[in-house]
C-alpha cells in the first residue's frame, strides 16, 4: 500500500494516546479526538484506536475531501502544511489563510484575480496558486509557507489568550506546528 507522506508526517507528530485534563477534545490518539473518531464510526476505546484507523480517517477526511491532494500536485510542502493545520484546526481554517494570502500577494489583482475566501479548494484557488507559484517560484513557495505559519502562530496566541487552559498546549503547538524559515 502506498502512503501519503503528509499523512505519515502528521501521524508521526501526533503519536500516542493522550487524555489531558485541559483538552476539551478529551481522549485523543494519533491526533484524532474521540468525538471525531465516533463521528466516523469508531466505537472502541480510544487507547485501542490504531495508526491504520487514524491513517484511513485522515486520508479520506483530511486529505482527499478538502482537496489537499490537488495542492500536493502543485506543492507538496504546501499540501503538508495545510494537512497538518487541517488536522489540528479543521481543514477550512488553513484553506482560508491560503486564500487570504493569495489575495494579498496578487498586486491588487494584476498578477491574478482575487478569489473567494470560502475555505474550499476549487478551480479559482488552484488557478491563483498556480499563477502565484509560476510568478514567484521556489522563493514564493517558501514565503507562502512562512505566511501560513504566521497565521497559525497568531491563531495559537489568540487561543491561549482567550482561554487560560490553552496555555497547557501553546508551547507544544508552537514547537511542533509552526515552522518559520
Amino acid at each position: 500500500m502506498s502512503t501519503i507522506p503528509a499523512i505519515d508526517a502528521v501521524l508521526e507528530k501526533e503519536g500516542a494516546y493522550v487524555n489531558h485534563p485541559d483538552d476539551p477534545g478529551g481522549a485523543t490518539h494519533w491526533g484524532i479526538t474521540e468525538k471525531t473518531a465516533r463521528d466516523y464510526g469508531y466505537t472502541g476505546d480510544m487507547q485501542d484506536f490504531t495508526r491504520d484507523q487514524a491513517y484511513t480517517l485522515l486520508e479520506k477526511n483530511y486529505w482527499f475531501q478538502p482537496g489537499f491532494d490537488k495542492i500536493n500536485a502543485l506543492s507538496p510542502s504546501l499540501a503538508l502544511e495545510l494537512c497538518d493545520t487541517g488536522t489540528n484546526m479543521g481543514p477550512s481554517v488553513g484553506i482560508k489563510w491560503l486564500q487570504r494570502w493569495l489575495n494579498v500577494y496578487n498586486h491588487q489583482g494584476t498578477d491574478y484575480g482575487d478569489i473567494s475566501v470560502d475555505g474550499k479548494i476549487g478551480p479559482a484557488t488552484l488557478t491563483a496558486l498556480t499563477a502565484f507559484l509560476k510568478l514567484r517560484g521556489n522563493e514564493g513557495e517558501a514565503v507562502l509557507l512562512t505566511s501560513l505559519n504566521c497565521s497559525q502562530g497568531q491563531r495559537y496566541l489568540d487561543l491561549a489568550e482567550s482561554k487560560a487552559s490553552n496555555e497547557s498546549f501553546i508551547y507544544g503547538w508552537m514547537k511542533e506546528r509552526v515552522h518559520i524559515g
